[in-house]
Formats: C-alpha cells, sequence, structure tokens
C-alpha cells in the first residue's frame, strides 16, 4: 500500500518551479495570492497541517503554537532568519524548526555592498535630480561624494553574509574591521585581513562606514541603540542588509535630519512597512523594500532547501537544516 503524504500548507506564493515540485511530493495547498495569511488563517493552517511552509512576513508565537493541531510536526521556513518563529515553544510541543541557511549570502552581501557604494557615492540624488529632469549638465562640484577605497568598514556580526561584504570590500579597496559574539580563527581572519574589536563601541567610533549584518535576537535588538549611533563620526555612514530591529530607526532619522549621521542605506526596518515618514523625506538615504535576497537563483536554491528539508523529515530523518534553539 502507498504511503499516506504529508499535507503542507505554504503560506506566501513561490517561484512556480518550487510550488511544482512540492506539488509533486506532497499534498500541498498553496496560496493563491501574494499576500500574508491572517493571523487567524495561520492558525487555521497549523490546526491541520503536518507541515507549515512559512516566511519571514507570518508572525508565529507562542499563543499560534499552543493551538496547532497533534499532526503538526515541522514548521519548514521559506528563509534563513526564524526570529519570527518561538522555536523554544514550537520545540516543547514536539515540532520540529527548519530554515534554508547559505543560499542567500551572495545576494545579500552584493545589495550591502551595493547600498555602501550608493550612498556614498550619492547615487540616489543623482537619480532623482534626473528623473525630475533637474540636471543641467556636469559641473565640477555637484553631488560631489567619497571615495570607498582606503574607508574603515566596520562588520557589525561576522558569520557567512559579514565574512561575503568583508571579500567584496577589500576587493574596493577598504580596511576591513568586524565585531562579533565571537572572535574568528586566526586563519579566517588573517585571509580576510580584518581586524578584531572585542568593544563595539571603540569600533563605531573609527568606522567610516558600518555595516549590519547580524541577527536579530534579544541580545541584537536595538544593538545600533541612540547612545551607539552618537558615537558614529559625523562623516559616516551605516548600511543594514540583515535585521531593521537592531537599529534605533527614529534615533538613526534623528540624527540623519540633524547631520550627525552623513548618510544611510537601508533594506529591512524596525517596523515593516511601517516606515518613519520622516526617514523618507531625506536625501542622503537610501531606502530598499527588503531586496537584499531577491534573486530568482537565491529563491529556488531556498525552495530546493524547503523541500530537502520536509523530504528528509518525511522520510524518519532529522531535516538538514533544523533550528534549535541553542542556535539562536
Amino acid at each position: 500500500m502507498s504511503k499516506k503524504r504529508l499535507s503542507v500548507v505554504v503560506t506566501r506564493r513561490l517561484p512556480d518551479a518550487v510550488e511544482t515540485r512540492l506539488s509533486e511530493l506532497f499534498d500541498v495547498k498553496l496560496r493563491l495570492d501574494d499576500v500574508p495569511m491572517t493571523r487567524s488563517e495561520l492558525t487555521e493552517a497549523m490546526k491541520t497541517a503536518d507541515v507549515l511552509v512559512p516566511t519571514v512576513t507570518d508572525e508565529i508565537d507562542a499563543a499560534m503554537i499552543a493551538q496547532a493541531g497533534e499532526r503538526l510536526k515541522l514548521i519548514a521556513n521559506y528563509g534563513a532568519g526564524v526570529d519570527h518563529i518561538d522555536v523554544t515553544t514550537a520545540r516543547q510541543r514536539g515540532i520540529l524548526v527548519s530554515n534554508t541557511p547559505g543560499v542567500l549570502t551572495d545576494d545579500t552581501a552584493d545589495m550591502a555592498m551595493a547600498l555602501i557604494l550608493s550612498v556614498t557615492r550619492r547615487m540616489s540624488e543623482g537619480m532623482a535630480m534626473m528623473q525630475k529632469g533637474e540636471w543641467s549638465g556636469w559641473a565640477p562640484t555637484a553631488l560631489l561624494g567619497g571615495r570607498v577605497s582606503g574607508r574603515r568598514l566596520g562588520i557589525l556580526g561576522m558569520g557567512r553574509i559579514g565574512q561575503a561584504v568583508a571579500k567584496r570590500a577589500a576587493a574596493f579597496g577598504m580596511q576591513v574591521h568586524y565585531h562579533n559574539r565571537r572572535r574568528l580563527h586566526a586563519g579566517i581572519e588573517t585571509a580576510l585581513e580584518a581586524t578584531y574589536w572585542e568593544s563595539l563601541d571603540q569600533m563605531v567610533a573609527r568606522m567610516d562606514v558600518i555595516s549590519v549584518n547580524c541577527p536579530h535576537t534579544p541580545s541584537t535588538f536595538h544593538l545600533m541603540n541612540a547612545r551607539r549611533l552618537k558615537l558614529m563620526k559625523p562623516d559616516a555612514v551605516i548600511i543594514n542588509t540583515s535585521r531593521g530591529e537592531v537599529i534605533d530607526e527614529n534615533a538613526l532619522t534623528r540624527m540623519l535630519r540633524a547631520g550627525e549621521i552623513k548618510g544611510a542605506g537601508l533594506d529591512v526596518y524596525e517596523h515593516g512597512t511601517e516606515i518613519n515618514p520622516r526617514l523618507r523625506e531625506l536625501e542622503n538615504v537610501v531606502l530598499l523594500p527588503h531586496m537584499g535576497s531577491a534573486t530568482l537563483e537565491g529563491r529556488l536554491e531556498m525552495g530546493e532547501k524547503v523541500i530537502i528539508n520536509i523530504k528528509t523529515f518525511d522520510d524518519g530523518h532529522r531535516p538538514p537544516d533544523q533550528v534549535v534553539p541553542s542556535m539562536l
């Protein structure tokens, strides 16, 4: 007798190739429109499915997990970050959580480098001038930015993405510095030509560019708070392609408006799509709609990891990308 197929609920539209392969392997309920599920829809899905495939837009807290049905045994997250899932409560309920690490490293590092260049060379200001038809021709003093070569880059979080940013920055002639909860192995540090700072305060005060590449955890919430932002040099810029909650967005906005920080490049925001309206008004800020991982290749590879995690679980084994609380 053939084995009963797992019931899998996918919360958002995924690339066609991923949805097709999921449908071939499992009993899948796909999302017809590309909008996040409501809280009640998510709760209902967790009551009926064997596997839930959520994304970063789905907040899965302890109260929701408490209402999950007995069938739910795996939350196979479509994405690397899992701060939107209460992993500890899920584990207590016997529900495994997996993610898709590694596949978005290069894409996100590329975007961080693009933002560094965009902010330091004032690209968004130049684009706005062209779109408004205000350009009257080349001038020796117009839109003067600064070179990135020779500048000090301070990387906050030296995991896979932080190291990938370091390699790109070095190719542009930047001096790489970093702060991390654990110092890198000496061999890796040497290969990256990176200088380690045990004190984040001391590093921040000396850098020309700060790149935020750490995950959002209770210990990193507002890690770049008002006090620490004030340590930055007035001509320094800050880049964030990680999680918006790491920076105090209101404090950052005030300082950018006051000229206490030269500029910022942001792909993520503290309150999701609810961006401080004063931040939108600033010319010295490049704002992107969470595009850091938005490549077709990356999205397909994320889907492949989700499928492998589910298939491995269905075969009675531990998902290769299982997340446990000690990893957070």
